[in-house]
């Protein structure tokens, strides 16, 4: 397997949860900025021709992430629409009362925590995770995997970016992407939603964020499933008579390629 397991700050228990909320705004920001949006819907869209969903169920989904404004692109002009149901593994009150509050037609966040590993008892609906599924480690993500073909459940896996460059090279570039992604912290933070005082002071006066947000966003490069690492993740997971995976990258409707996909459904 490819993939290495690197540490990335977010993914501690003891990490502070509004510096972990004001990098989720940051990568928000970066999936506007790349066009996420256009990828997602074109995908949803698909999916939905096929195989009939009115809801969505995102998992992992921090502090709301992209998938709200999918979900209203989608929903225009939509005499079916869909619904979207946000929840994570440690739900962050402050982004559940910040997107409910909102009242936004459709979507909300729910309370509840949601264990992505056991999806028996999570509501019905596509399940999505979006940009998340590296954090998992093999045993946690094929544990995901299983759990959605046992239980029949259709789900949609999206990542930012394939892990194509090869490992020494990401050393020898190391001290120049992280300073890149330093100075992308500061000209993003601006257009974060919530962008509070306190995510101001601690990246302009105190610039601890950007610096957690650099390594994270560099960390998560190695720790990418490549497509042979998912096949040997699904390896004895196939049922092609119960089941159906597809691995393939995913596209703007341009055609332009913006990372990949791994999507699970039940026949």
């Amino acid at each position: 397997m490819k993939r290495i397991q690197l540490f990335e700050f977010e993914d501690f228990n003891w990490f502070p949860v509004w510096i972990r909320s004001s990098m989720t705004n940051l990568l928000a920001v970066l999936h506007k900025i790349l066009g996420t949006k256009d990828v997602l819907v074109n995908l949803l869209a698909t999916i939905r021709a096929k195989h009939y969903f009115s809801k969505v169920v995102d998992m992992g989904s921090g502090s709301g992430g992209i998938m709200p404004d999918v979900i209203q692109e989608l929903n225009k002009n939509n005499n079916k629409p869909i619904a979207l149901l946000l929840t994570d593994l440690y739900p962050n009150k402050q982004s559940i009362t910040y997107i409910n509050e909102q009242h936004t037609e459709h979507i909300k966040y729910s309370a509840n925590s949601l264990n992505a590993t056991n999806l028996k008892q999570a509501p019905k609906g596509l399940k999505t995770m979006v940009n998340s599924f590296h954090h998992m480690p093999p045993k946690s993500a094929k544990q995901i995997l299983k759990s959605a073909q046992d239980n029949k459940e259709p789900i949609l896996i999206y990542e930012l970016a394939e892990n194509k460059m090869p490992l020494l090279l990401w050393w020898i570039l190391l001290p120049i992407s992280l300073v890149i992604l330093f100075v992308m912290a500061l000209f993003m933070t601006p257009f974060s939603k919530p962008l509070s005082i306190k995510q101001l002071i601690f990246t302009y006066l105190i610039p601890i964020i950007p610096v957690f947000y650099a390594w994270d966003g560099q960390a998560s490069m190695p720790r990418m499933y490549t497509f042979n690492d998912v096949n040997e993740l699904l390896e004895d997971l196939e049922a092609p008579l119960l089941y159906f995976w597809e691995i393939k990258s995913a596209t703007k409707p341009n055609g332009k390629k913006v990372g990949y996909y791994i999507l699970g459904l039940p026949k």
